[in-house]
């Protein structure tokens, strides 16, 4: 991870939480003590942060913190990108659950077309999408859940960089996630801040579902939220190709193709 990344990290986390220790950042990016110690030295001569024993806090000047924002592409532009085959791929998905059951759905242009098809399932939901709230919430018999952290405009998304979302008990049997990229690597998001969130999520489910149409098999590199011998089952549509096919089975992962649109 590049050090503006990781300064970024660490001024969001600090803007929820006040302070946060080494050995919290050393876990959450996975970097080494000698590394973060010089990231937070700049910071520090910025007037950003202030170093004390075994961590770092906010500065006295919460102002000069930056006002950061998501990369990757704004949801009002992604949503109308291969639409139909996201809505074939939701549609897929949400065969997936079972009633009355538990499940979380991240936040994403993909996993919000489950939404129509999950009605009637009295379904307990937990999503960090704003998007995926509103569009449950006039189904009868939908219970939704929301984790804490701050609201990102650009994805309509919540999003803990502290990584204490208000719902630790919270647990699952299937966690749906989007993918700005799929690859050899894994699972990729352009965000550091999705790479966080969407662990915690992994880390308390049983199945791990991605949903994405064909076009983010040839999608840009990023950050590598999970393997592919972490996922269980892949739902995209008709235009994936044999190779990617073979790769995903290679790595057992299940591929369901979508291909009613």
């Amino acid at each position: 991870m590049h050090s503006a990344e990781r300064a970024r990290f660490i001024l969001e986390t600090l803007k929820q939480r006040g302070f946060i220790s080494l050995r919290d950042l050393e876990k959450q990016l996975s970097e080494s003590a000698a590394t973060l110690r010089r990231d937070l030295r700049q910071l520090e001569n910025q007037g950003l942060v202030e170093r004390v024993h075994g961590g770092v806090k906010s500065s006295r000047d919460q102002t000069e913190i930056p006002n950061w924002t998501l990369s990757g592409v704004p949801f009002n532009e992604n949503i109308q990108r291969h639409r139909p085959q996201k809505q074939a791929i939701g549609r897929a998905a949400a065969k997936l659950c079972n009633p009355g059951e538990g499940v979380m759905i991240d936040g994403g242009s993909t996993t919000l077309q489950m939404c129509p098809y999950l009605a009637g399932l009295n379904l307990q939901v937990l999503t960090n999408s704003l998007h995926i709230v509103n569009a449950l919430l006039t189904q009868p018999g939908t219970c939704v859940l929301l984790p804490a952290g701050q609201v990102f405009s650009e994805q309509n998304i919540i999003l803990s960089a502290a990584g204490d979302d208000g719902m630790p008990s919270f647990y699952a049997p299937r966690l749906f996630l989007g993918a700005a990229a799929l690859g050899s690597a894994g699972l990729m998001q352009a965000d550091i801040f999705l790479v966080a969130s969407e662990r915690r999520l992994i880390d308390r489910a049983d199945e791990i579902i991605v949903m994405v149409d064909s076009s983010k098999f040839d999608g840009p590199s990023g950050h590598v939220v999970c393997s592919l011998e972490e996922i269980d089952i892949v739902i995209t549509d008709s235009g994936i190709s044999a190779a990617r096919i073979a790769l995903l089975e290679k790595a057992n992962v299940q591929v369901i193709v979508a291909s009613d649109f």
